[in-house]
């Protein structure tokens, strides 16, 4: 089997979902996604694919391996180079499982569990009153899911520099927390994401306030480039921190990791190496017990080349589903159905991803002044 084709189309939804389509002499095809806030990855991939065609497609971390040494000192550890190897690497998952008929987890050793458990992000914010709030959560329950994320960070009123947070501030936000959390019940596990807007201080204050509320962790209370700052926010309170989604590949996770700076880690798999690098980042993890939650915006397809990941550690945790507003979960796949049922993924004996895309469907939501499969 060679690899004759490797095109790219890209579609709207939480961010830029970039679609890379392999195929083959043999006539089998792949399908990968990954997640890029624009479309510097996209003439990454068109220039990547000249040293792909006419190539096995079955080694495929040799593959990555190898394009990515090539392209060291262009951004070979983050960014757009590391994103655009994603999207080929699952798609090369995506076809090796199929030529073989056996799906990804497989290939990967086999399953720890049955069930993806899923959370979702929800749209609420701190100017909401309780019952809007309330019928927010009861959604989500109503949907099966056992845990929720809420975002407490309010940008309206905040410089966008100084990430001191004040006491009236604080107040609002665990306002918000508390509200959740009294609508979520015992039974349910609240995380809170404040994307990277506070100081280190400000960071302690809050997450020793949250600590009454048990919450299933607090998410990137600090900006990620300094891994003794976090350890100090993680070391200062019993709330657990969890942190990764803007870190590449297992070098960008390995001092998070080492020095034990997080309780959970959140690797982003559709954008930070793929579904081999991400398993070797969760068994890095597991080293020192840490428990892997991925952050995830990706569609159907994102998602369940992530679950196959996910499946195949010990120490998985949950994984994210952002998608609870969007219309098309369900009809930008061919099966027309949730892969999502009580909050559950159900990893099946498809070959490869086991998810096929709907181009005529996703097509309607091609990003503007891309090409669709080109």
């Amino acid at each position: 089997m060679r690899i004759t084709a490797v095109k790219t189309a890209a579609t709207k939804g939480h961010c830029l979902h970039l679609w890379v389509k392999i195929e083959t002499d043999e006539g089998i095809t792949g399908i990968g996604e990954c997640v890029h806030g624009d479309t510097a990855a996209i003439a990454v991939i068109h220039h990547l694919r000249q040293h792909l065609v006419g190539r096995d497609p079955m080694p495929i971390d040799a593959i990555f391996e190898e394009l990515r040494r090539r392209h060291v000192f262009e951004g070979g550890f983050a960014g757009a180079l590391i994103t655009a190897l994603t999207g080929i690497e699952i798609a090369l998952w995506d076809l090796k499982g199929k030529a073989l008929g056996v799906p990804i987890y497989e290939l990967m050793g086999g399953k720890f569990q049955d069930k993806i458990r899923m959370y979702a992000d929800c749209e609420v914010d701190p100017a909401m009153e309780f019952d809007a709030v309330k019928r927010v959560v009861e959604g989500v329950i109503e949907r099966g899911f056992t845990a929720f994320k809420i975002d407490v960070d309010d940008t309206r009123n905040r410089s966008r520099f100084n990430h001191t947070i004040s006491e009236r501030e604080q107040e609002s936000m665990l306002r918000l927390v508390d509200m959740a959390c009294t609508a979520a019940g015992p039974d349910i596990d609240v995380a809170v994401d404040v994307h990277t807007r506070m100081d280190v201080p400000s960071a302690i204050r809050f997450a020793r306030a949250c600590e009454q509320f048990h919450l299933l962790w607090l998410e990137e209370p600090v900006p990620p480039e300094n891994v003794d700052a976090m350890r100090e926010v993680k070391r200062s309170t019993t709330t657990p921190i969890c942190s990764g989604e803007n870190l590449y590949l297992r070098h960008g996770f390995r001092e998070l990791i080492e020095k034990q700076a997080v309780d959970i880690i959140m690797p982003d798999i559709p954008k930070c190496g793929g579904l081999s690098e991400c398993r070797k980042i969760a068994n890095m993890a597991e080293i020192y017990y840490m428990p892997f939650a991925p952050h995830n915006v990706s569609s159907p397809i994102g998602t369940m080349a992530s679950a196959h990941v996910c499946a195949t550690i010990p120490n998985f945790l949950v994984m994210e589903f952002h998608w609870l507003e969007r219309d098309y979960w369900r009809t930008i796949t061919l099966g027309k159905e949730d892969i999502i049922k009580d909050g559950f993924i159900e990893m099946r004996n498809t070959p490869g991803i086991g998810v096929e895309l709907d181009e005529t469907v996703a097509r309607q939501y091609q990003f503007p002044g891309t090409t669709w499969f080109e």
